[in-house]
């Protein structure tokens, strides 16, 4: 016991003896680990506020010669925009199928002259020649009924008036008799049971007399008020049996005024339904010019502006007879027509390149038209610095613009200068360093 005591004692003590090594900074004077500390605590905060307030624009290095740079000018604005149009008839004629059916003959061929009134395509329709003889059938019995009705309505009168006129008769020729039987039965030459005969019968057509009269004005009345609705539904009944009949009229299709087909695609044994297109018939009424126009001009383009266009190398001058407000993929049409006689050799279909006059030309602060619009939509730019080393973003207010320049209401002054070229990629970026 005594042994394990002595050895723990030893080995106690060994460990209580080893130096404990301190550590680099322990080693440096009390001052300079206080200007450690202090030196640490303002490299901090100097960090935070640069984080803090330091520049936080988002940046870009871009090459100059990858930049379109323009300068910002107090000039002219010319308020014209371009416009590619095409030559069209200046009417067009449509032929649908009205009936439709079997197609049996086609007598015309694309390119030819056709006359008012001339057949160009034959249909066949088992099915509608059935319901037009059922139509009519039905149409020439409710005529027949009518017509029976006005005949009785005209026999009815005739009688009455045939009744009235016996009454009348037996009236005149019974008051003869009585008067002179009065005179025989006086005289006793004659019984009075025949007098009283006579004057009873006198006094039976004298009392059926009013009777009659009334009955006959009453008809009359009415044969007045229902004479004119038959005839009436006689003649309505009249037309639609011509519009039932017109149906396989219908069915050969003509031309309603002379021109040229311009298009025309049957074939002998196919089927077209009712409001199908046929055929085009072009009159020789002229030319016009059609043109797309993109939607951002829509407020500004009216009917009477000028253009001048270019058609097979030669300048003519036309305006706007017609705006269709129709907006498709972002562009309305609009139709011009030549000032003067059209230009010669016009051929339907071919492109002419030209400018829609939208105003007078006025003093305006302007930048060239470029690519940067189609992102930004004229809401900001880039502008750059005196220097010309960066560029930043600026909101600015844009006007009228054209295919070549752009009218800056608000955001730029003259002198300064923009990027006018594409900004795919910039549309987060509020700074532009420009390098060599």
């Amino acid at each position: 016991m005594a042994v394990a005591q002595l050895k723990l004692a030893e080995t106690t003590g060994a460990g209580m003896d080893t130096p404990v090594e301190q550590r680099f900074w322990q080693k440096w004077p009390l001052g300079a680990r206080v200007a450690f500390v202090i030196g640490g605590a303002i490299l901090f905060i100097l960090t935070a506020i640069a984080l803090i307030f330091g520049d936080s624009l988002r940046s870009v290095r871009v090459p100059a010669a990858q930049l379109t740079i323009a300068p910002v000018e107090q000039g002219v604005f010319h308020d014209l925009i371009p416009l590619r149009a095409k030559v069209v008839p200046r009417d067009t004629i449509y032929l649908d199928a009205i009936e439709g059916g079997r197609v049996e003959k086609v007598l015309v061929e694309p390119g030819e002259i056709v006359a008012a009134g001339q057949e160009v395509i034959e249909f066949g329709n088992t099915n509608l020649q059935l319901q037009v003889i059922q139509q009519e059938s039905q149409l020439n019995q409710a005529i027949s009924q009518l017509q029976q009705n006005e005949i009785a309505l005209e026999q009815n009168n005739i009688t009455n008036t045939r009744a009235l006129a016996d009454i009348d008769y037996n009236i005149v020729r019974l008051s003869k008799s009585d008067a002179r039987r009065t005179v025989l039965v006086g005289k006793g030459f004659e019984s009075a049971e025949l007098h009283d005969t006579v004057a009873d019968e006198l006094a039976y057509y004298r009392g059926l007399r009013p009777t009659q009269v009334d009955s006959n004005q009453r008809q009359a009345e009415l044969r007045a008020r229902l004479l004119p609705a038959i005839h009436d539904q006689l003649r309505q009944s009249g037309q639609n049996l011509e519009i039932v009949r017109s149906k396989l009229d219908n069915l050969i299709v003509r031309t309603p005024a002379a021109g040229r087909v311009t298009a025309i695609d049957l074939k002998i044994g196919e089927n077209r339904n009712p409001g199908q297109r046929l055929a085009e018939i072009t009159p020789d009424t002229g030319y016009k010019l059609s043109a797309d126009v993109d939607e951002f001009y829509l407020a500004r383009v009216r009917v009477g502006q000028n253009a001048d266009m270019e058609i097979n190398s030669e300048s003519t001058k036309s305006h706007i007879t017609r705006v269709y407000p129709q907006v498709k993929d972002g562009r309305f049409t609009v139709d011009l027509s030549f000032d003067g006689a059209d230009p010669a050799n016009l051929v339907p279909g071919q492109a002419g390149q030209g400018r829609l006059s939208l105003g007078g030309d006025q003093p305006a602060v302007v930048i060239p038209a470029g690519a940067f619009l189609e992102r930004t939509g004229g809401d900001w730019i880039f502008v750059l610095d005196k220097n010309g080393s960066s560029a930043e973003r600026r909101r600015i207010k844009v006007g009228r613009r054209n295919s070549e320049q752009v009218e800056i209401v608000g955001g730029l002054e003259p002198g300064e200068k923009v990027i006018t070229s594409d900004y795919t990629g910039y549309e987060r970026i509020d700074r532009i360093i420009v390098s060599q």
